[in-house]
């Protein structure tokens, strides 16, 4: 089969990523870069002296490649990702895939009605340990999960054109609906605007699920230190997993509670807690962002299907702008798909 022949809007940040991965997988064929500052088109050609660098989008809309990788400022996404779908693109939109839910409704439908792949850029979902999660609570090892706490901190990357919300917390709620195969049915958000005022930096988001779990979700731009971490509470064990662990990313903690009808004692009221061994969970590693590229491309090729694809996008754009109108109002906010 062919390789794909593939253009890449934006050489910032996360672009030079995807440059590197369409690079080097053998079934795409990167031919065209676009990206507005001189200094990063300059930066790419010296790498990769075989690519065209241009500063004008519009010319991977005219150019002889398949598929565009979108990874630009967020309130671009969606004009772009229009413009590419149609002039016949496939399109690979890095996170979030829109501003609001008409944005997406409209991209998903119009990928539909072109025959074109639309895929999000939700790479943790292409992560050997997100996906190692969801066979341990789909095995039933945890039991009934309870409640499912994430931290997403550090100290910046301010985006100059969306809040902590819209940034960070798409990684942890595209996490969330793919371990719960579930969408919640409201959210509850509350933070704070600190550094800069109109642009919240921190934020909380708690969503609400039909089956009555529950999940906790902090996103900042202030924080000394890089977490990204995700603690599932389940009822006969419990789980941490910890993506900046080097090597144990995944433990699973052989510890909870037994609800005694009565305890005389404090030793029978202690005994009620079962206090068992942590045992990390074995995973073969492999870039996420690899993988990702490599499904896209997949798709492409022979209509693979694709855990993030544009229906996905649309759900976590769904949980995204109802968390922002509760963090604005102050209230709880129904989501209503």
């Amino acid at each position: 089969m062919n390789p794909v022949k593939v253009g890449v809007i934006g050489a910032g940040y996360w672009g030079p990523n995807l440059i590197r991965n369409f690079v080097e997988i053998p079934q795409a064929e990167l031919q065209v870069v676009a990206e507005l500052r001189e200094d990063r088109r300059e930066h790419i050609q010296s790498r990769y002296p075989q690519l065209r660098t241009v500063s004008d989008f519009n010319e991977l809309l005219h150019a002889d490649i398949e598929a565009v990788a979108i990874a630009t400022s967020a309130s671009s996404h969606y004009p772009l990702a229009k413009a590419c779908l149609e002039a016949g693109k496939h399109v690979l939109i890095e996170k979030p895939m829109a501003q609001s839910c008409d944005q997406a409704r409209e991209l998903l439908e119009l990928g539909r009605k072109l025959n074109k792949v639309v895929m999000v850029g939700h790479t943790f979902l292409y992560n050997p340990a997100v996906r190692a999660l969801r066979e341990i609570i789909h095995s039933g090892e945890i039991g009934e999960v309870y409640y499912v706490n994430t931290t997403r901190v550090n100290l910046g990357l301010y985006q100059s054109d969306v809040d902590v919300v819209w940034d960070l917390a798409p990684h942890d709620i595209s996490i969330l609906l793919y371990l719960l195969d579930l969408m919640p049915t409201s959210v509850s958000a509350r933070g704070g605007m600190f550094a800069k005022a109109g642009k919240h930096d921190v934020a909380y988001i708690t969503l609400y699920f039909p089956n009555g779990v529950m999940s906790d979700s902090r996103v900042s731009w202030l924080d000394p230190c890089k977490i990204r971490q995700v603690t599932i509470v389940g009822s006969k064990k419990m789980i941490v997993y910890d993506d900046i662990e080097p090597v144990e990313k995944i433990k699973i903690y052989d510890k909870g509670v037994e609800v005694q009808p009565y305890s005389d004692t404090f030793e029978e009221f202690h005994l009620a807690y079962r206090y068992g061994e942590a045992v990390s969970y074995p995973i073969e590693w492999a870039e996420p962002l690899r993988i990702e590229c490599t499904s896209f491309l997949e798709a492409i090729q022979n209509g693979a299907p694709i855990p993030t694809d544009a229906a996905e996008g649309l759900k976590v754009t769904q949980v995204l702008e109802a968390a922002h109108f509760s963090l604005l109002n102050g209230h709880y906010q129904e989501i209503i798909p």
